[in-house]
């Protein structure tokens, strides 16, 4: 008996298409700021704890909140240097919180997709209706406080269900990256039957895992992003290729930390025939040229 997640179908490498970006480019490079707000006490999930200490763990809140308070400006100044848009994986309560933020965001054209409303309310636990709810209650307010729609979602600290993408591209949402199974976009099937792929999202380059996780150094850090650039951009020759750089103000940001990560900019920023844009753009041109290459999106039962 063989069970797997039914969402998309197995290709091998030499057996896809190969996918050209806009220019020619071979390789599609997308930086996606979480910008997030936690709460200092949020209702309690009986299936995780949203703090690792006793309640209020002002540690935990207070080195996130640096991100809101000093990290962004290091970060945003440091992409604007280089040329790149960030796409905004976005607790969405943030719109009240820290609006000066999203405006900033909003003045260099970055993009706003959903990472739920707080990163410390989790959809373990939820059923469809509640989880619906709370994906449209991000959707709209992310329109009403940016004025564009929302294309993409990333659950809220990673805690989608089985019915995350099907709620999510029934609200009219394009592309997932809760997915982390490939180097190219992936057609994925919901039960809508509407188009709908996964943008490739790394958690291995993402500052978090990084520095938290795995307990790297900076200079590793930075390395590890010119060597995945150097691997996607040599393959992308031959099949065009996503590398995306997830990132957290309150990581990445940190004095001691901004200049391997700017190292890895500069470096990347001097190769050619590399399109640097957002996850929207990647899954919109994914889907206006090859979609229907990727395989028929049959509607899940």
């Amino acid at each position: 008996m063989r069970e797997d997640l039914d969402l998309y179908d197995y290709r091998a490498w030499d057996e896809r298409s190969a996918i050209r970006w806009p220019g020619g480019a071979k390789l599609a490079f997308w930086v996606a700021p979480n910008i997030e707000f936690y709460e200092l006490q949020p209702p309690a999930n009986p299936q995780r704890k949203a703090w690792p200490r006793p309640l209020p763990d002002v540690q935990g809140y207070a080195t996130r909140d640096y991100g809101n308070r000093v990290g962004h400006m290091r970060m945003m100044e440091l992409l604007d240097k280089y040329g790149l848009r960030g796409s905004v994986s976005l607790s969405v309560a943030l719109c009240e919180h820290h609006p000066e933020i999203i405006g900033m965001c909003k003045a260099r054209g970055w993009e706003f997709f959903s990472h739920g409303i707080y990163n410390t309310r989790y959809a373990y636990g939820m059923d469809e209706a509640q989880e619906r709810s709370m994906i449209e209650d991000s959707m709209r307010t992310i329109a009403e406080h940016t004025g564009e729609a929302c294309a993409g979602y990333l659950a809220p600290a990673l805690t989608h269900t089985e019915h995350t993408l099907d709620l999510f591209s029934e609200a009219g949402g394009i592309y997932t990256c809760d997915l982390f199974h490939d180097d190219q976009p992936t057609p994925v099937r919901v039960r809508s039957g509407k188009p709908f792929v996964s943008v490739p999202y790394s958690l291995e380059l993402n500052d978090t895992i990084a520095y938290v996780v795995n307990k790297i150094e900076p200079r590793r850090y930075g390395a590890m992003i010119r060597q995945a650039f150097d691997r996607l951009y040599m393959e992308g020759e031959r099949g065009g290729t996503v590398m995306c750089v997830p990132l957290h103000a309150y990581q990445v940001a940190h004095p001691h930390r901004l200049r391997a990560f700017e190292q890895a900019l500069a470096y990347i920023a001097g190769h050619s025939d590399v399109w640097f844009a957002t996850g929207r753009e990647i899954a919109n041109h994914y889907i206006k040229h090859y979609y229907p290459e990727g395989g028929a999106n049959a509607a899940r039962a």
